[in-house]
């Protein structure tokens, strides 16, 4: 039974209808391939993690059927025990916040007060996006887009700052791939802040995370800022962040900056 018919047998949706539904999907087979390609072993940043085995396309499909659940159901599937589950609830605060930002409402008081809400749940939740992929399709769409409009909610920085300090590898993530959307939309400052911040961080998520950012601000603002980062700091990044950092560079440029010293 797909979603759409699924909602047409019930007289209101809920969070544990959602459950309820994407439990129906599960696929043992794919479940063994994400627990293995998600690091769920003791010790691995994803251990513990239990999954449905389901296809990110048939997670979206949910959401595009059960986005107007009302955030309260909403935070009942960001603490589900399966990861789809929670990426569910994730992408439907997505689907939610991008409704008060298109032109009509960027100013509006009414729809400030409602991304101030979206974003002070997202950081509340933010121990419940615990993996890569729950973080990278939900922060820059959230938190990033904030980022570039109004708040009520006080210091931007500040409130960036504590996740990029809070020594939780998910938050110092988020504080870090939020930043793909400012540099969209043209503003290097978010970037540049927190990759000097995550510079030594010891993590190789988080190595990606500042190589990966970095690269995005010079393709979108400024290849020669992203020169003068790695002017500063190429003798100091760990490897997997400068490869990250240069990957759309030319070879000879690419050769030049590995082996700067």
């Amino acid at each position: 039974m797909n979603m759409a018919i699924y909602m047409e047998t019930i007289k209101c949706m809920s969070a544990d209808d959602v459950v309820a539904y994407m439990e129906t999907l599960r696929d043992e087979e794919q479940r063994c391939q994400l627990i293995r390609f998600f690091k769920t072993g003791k010790g691995q940043y994803g251990e513990g993690d239990e999954f449905l085995g389901l296809k990110v396309p048939q997670t979206r499909e949910v959401v595009k059927h059960a986005a107007d659940l009302p955030l309260g159901e909403i935070a009942t599937l960001l603490t589900n025990r399966y990861h789809e589950i929670r990426l569910c609830g994730l992408l439907m605060m997505v689907k939610n916040f991008e409704k008060w930002t298109t032109k009509r409402w960027c100013d509006d008081k009414e729809a400030i007060k409602k991304r101030d809400e979206i974003v002070r749940m997202y950081i509340t939740y933010g121990d419940y996006a615990n993996n890569w992929d729950l973080v990278d399709l939900s922060a820059p769409k959230i938190l990033g887009r904030w980022l570039t409009l109004p708040t009520l909610l006080g210091n931007k920085t500040d409130i960036i700052d504590e996740l990029a300090l809070s020594g939780n590898l998910w938050r110092e993530r988020m504080s870090m791939v939020c930043t793909w959307t400012t540099s969209r939309y043209g503003d290097p400052s978010w970037c540049l802040r927190y990759a000097e911040m995550h510079l030594h961080n010891p993590h190789d998520l988080m190595h990606k995370a500042v190589g990966w950012m970095l690269r995005e601000m010079g393709k979108h603002v400024s290849m020669d800022l992203l020169r003068g980062f790695l002017e500063q700091h190429a003798c100091e990044m760990p490897r997997t962040t400068l490869r990250y950092a240069i990957e759309k560079m030319t070879e000879n440029e690419r050769y030049y900056w590995m082996k700067k010293e």
